[in-house]
């Protein structure tokens, strides 16, 4: 009898250890079910436009993370092991161009993942030639620079700074919807309105850069920085001469000093621009030789830390750009 009851208790301990392994599977499957449904994309972007354009397509249903620290200067930027580590959990990594961001082929061969979709966003836009004025087939705005720097990203020596035409960053933004589709096909429709939407804001800001800068008693654009506006400068039909070639680190000519004070002078302007995260040492020499003030001009690569943590997106900064520029081309 004692062996029975022995076998029965057996049983039952079985049974109930049965039962409860079956119900911690049923939960974990719940769990495992519940969290596919509300998993949210883990997006990774190389530049602040990138990163903008993605949090604006995914919102709700993406973590979009960038990578460029806020406020560092992303043509010295070099990837770290944490980087390294967050690529390889990530769904989707997002850049510009390999001119923009050469470090991203070295990186990408560190990637241990097979599962991680690798976006170029400027991928078929065509970048503007660096000398003698030229832009996409030419460019009649006939901007320009000094010394013929060639740009320390492309040996072809193009233009990289694609999304300062609006209409380029629309492609972007179709270019970053498809890749947001591909991983998360589900919610397909989702994606959709946010990036039409988007779309939209980017013509409407293409429309108010066009009737802003019609009028301007100025067309010539001089930025004390390196050349980074070509783009915005054909689209709008103004003249624009930066004081070095494509690289930051590029250091100006004393010719190139010269003549851009030569020309300030010469067009009487009274505004000199130059750009976020870059001490305007140079610029700042070029004003006080000419009497002309400094107004800033966002290229947009990234922003500071504070303007991160106040969440401002790159139409904003944008608008701002053409306050600045209707006050430095004296523009109605």
């Amino acid at each position: 009898m004692y062996k029975t009851q022995r076998m029965i208790a057996a049983g039952l301990c079985a049974g109930l250890f049965i039962t409860i392994t079956l119900a911690l599977m049923m939960s974990c499957q719940v769990k495992d079910e519940k969290g596919s449904v509300n998993k949210k994309l883990k997006v990774v972007t190389a530049l602040f436009p990138l990163y903008d354009f993605a949090r604006n397509i995914g919102q709700d249903k993406a973590e979009v993370f960038l990578l460029l620290p806020p406020g560092l200067e992303p043509h010295s930027f070099e990837p770290k092991p944490a980087d390294m580590i967050r690529l390889n959990q990530a769904d989707l990594f997002i850049y510009t161009n390999p001119a923009m961001e050469p470090w991203a082929e070295n990186v990408l061969k560190g990637i241990q993942t097979r599962s991680l979709h690798v976006l170029e966003a400027g991928r078929g836009i065509a970048m503007m030639a660096d000398q003698d004025g030229q832009g996409r087939g030419g460019n009649k705005a006939g901007h320009g620079h000094e010394d013929g720097h060639r740009h320390d990203h492309d040996p072809g020596g193009r233009d990289p700074h694609i999304w300062l035409d609006f209409s380029n960053a629309e492609k972007m933004v179709d270019h970053i919807l498809a890749g947001f589709i591909e991983k998360d096909p589900l919610n397909r429709d989702y994606y959709q309105r946010n990036a039409d939407a988007y779309k939209q804001r980017l013509t409407d800001l293409d429309r108010q850069f066009r009737k802003g800068l019609s009028g301007c008693r100025k067309r010539v654009l001089v930025h004390g920085g390196h050349f980074a506006f070509g783009y915005l400068a054909e689209r709008y039909g103004l003249k624009y001469v930066a004081l070095s070639g494509f690289s930051p680190d590029a250091e100006p000519t004393p010719a190139n000093l010269v003549r851009i004070s030569k020309i300030l002078k010469a067009n009487d302007l009274h505004y000199l621009f130059y750009e976020e995260l870059l001490l305007p040492r140079t610029a700042e020499m070029v004003a006080k030789e000419t009497g002309a003030s400094l107004l800033l001009l966002h290229g947009a690569h990234n922003i500071s830390k504070e303007d991160f943590d106040r969440g401002v997106g790159f139409i904003t900064l944008m608008q701002t750009n053409l306050e600045h520029l209707k006050r430095g081309l004296q523009c109605p």
